[in-house]
């Protein structure tokens, strides 16, 4: 060794951000175990390399006769503070060393790179970045995002997407592993966090803290919600997700490839919020199991197939969305069942505050009791309870 190595050593920590004393480290190891496999051997030994001229130098460590260290392990530390040291450096070790180490060294820098790749990306789980596709088949892609190459899977891609060579490409880093086989970040492009950042990316609102993205259930690649509030007075929460002419939702559609998005907004009225997630339809009644976390909608006939969405995926998202149940019923449907009910008679079992009514299914009325009352405020309901009363007074 020499300047010249010690140079590019020094290059090599400014390219790939590996602290010197790393390689150096590296090196004096791999020297050892070279000496080690010499002629030269001897049962203690260590390598020290000159941090400024690269000159490597073997010594023997000698201890006292009544210390005799004993190594129970390999790789054991010990206490060298006590022995002397004798060079002896062979005179062709140079030689030997670069044939011999060198595999070794490639090891430790890929090493310290796949540490140092792990402790970054670690801390970043769920952040969103930005890469170019370098290979791309039908088992995984390859992501270049600068200082590490990253994996984004089948399972995490998004169906009919196309990844090509050269393409930029946004997704989140959804792992970080120390396997030294494979790229050490994996990439999703499915993930509902996804959808967070990038409307972080193009509502300030947002980054500012001002909104805030409440919930988000997503089909990818063909329709997502959003639940949206709003922590100032002054500002819509949904107009500042849509943006000017619809600028800022239109960036997120684009960087999704023209998957849909609902922006809703948040109620904690279960009612309210229940009907909004169910947009674009229009609901008439929303009646509430709030035991059972269950909701009827009444929707108007004309709206039923637009509330519960191509192969049902409007009324999935708002089921994720809400955390609710939802049964979707047209008027027409709702008034067949409402046509058929028949009176619950008073138990202390039922006396609960709840509507006594029994659907034609047999299904007990979710909604709550007006004051004085068996039965809620459906005219249907209180017709059932006035027919009761004069079959009692009769």
């Amino acid at each position: 060794m020499n300047r010249e190595t010690i140079e590019a050593l020094r290059q090599i920590e400014k390219e790939k951000g590996i602290p010197f004393d790393v390689l150096i480290s590296a090196l004096e190891d791999a020297l050892h175990s070279a000496f080690n496999k010499t002629a030269s051997a001897v049962p203690f030994s260590e390598v020290e390399i000159d941090r400024e001229t690269g000159e490597i130098h073997v010594f023997e460590l000698i201890f006292p006769e009544d210390y005799q260290p004993v190594l129970e392990e390999e790789g054991q530390e010990i206490d060298t503070s006590m022995a002397e040291r004798l060079e002896v450096t062979p005179d062709d070790f140079g030689r030997i060393a670069a044939q011999t180490a060198k595999q070794v060294i490639y090891q430790r820098i890929r090493e310290a790179e796949q540490d140092m790749f792990f402790r970054e990306y670690s801390t970043r789980l769920g952040e969103i970045v930005t890469g170019i596709v370098q290979q791309s088949d039908n088992r995984y892609t390859l992501v270049d995002l600068g200082r590490v190459e990253a994996l984004l899977p089948k399972s995490e891609q998004v169906p009919n997407e196309k990844y090509e060579h050269g393409m930029r490409v946004k997704a989140v880093i959804k792992e970080v592993s120390q396997n030294p086989k494979g790229p050490p970040v994996t990439l999703s492009r499915r993930s509902e966090e996804l959808i967070r950042r990038l409307f972080e990316l193009e509502v300030p609102e947002i980054s500012d803290g001002l909104v805030e993205i409440m919930g988000v259930a997503r089909e990818p690649g063909v329709r997502s919600k959003i639940s949206v509030v709003s922590h100032n007075d002054s500002v819509d929460p949904v107009g500042a997700c849509v943006g000017p002419r619809g600028s800022r939702v239109r960036m997120v559609v684009s960087e999704l490839r023209g998957e849909k998005i609902d922006i809703i907004p948040y109620n904690e009225e279960p009612a309210r919020f229940v009907a909004k997630a169910l947009s674009p339809a229009r609901v008439r009644e929303v009646l509430l199991d709030d035991a059972n976390r269950e909701a009827t909608v009444v929707v108007p006939d004309d709206q039923l197939n637009l509330a519960i969405g191509k192969e049902g995926i409007n009324a999935r998202l708002a089921n994720r969305l809400t955390g609710w149940k939802i049964d979707i019923k047209s008027e027409t449907q709702m008034a067949e069942c409402e046509a058929e009910v028949t009176p619950v008679e008073m138990t202390e079992d039922v006396a609960d505050g709840r509507c006594h009514a029994l659907t034609a299914g047999g299904k007990r009325c979710p909604n709550a009791a007006l004051p004085g009352s068996l039965y809620c405020g459906i005219p249907e309901h209180q017709a059932a309870g006035e027919r009761q009363e004069d079959e009692e007074r009769s």
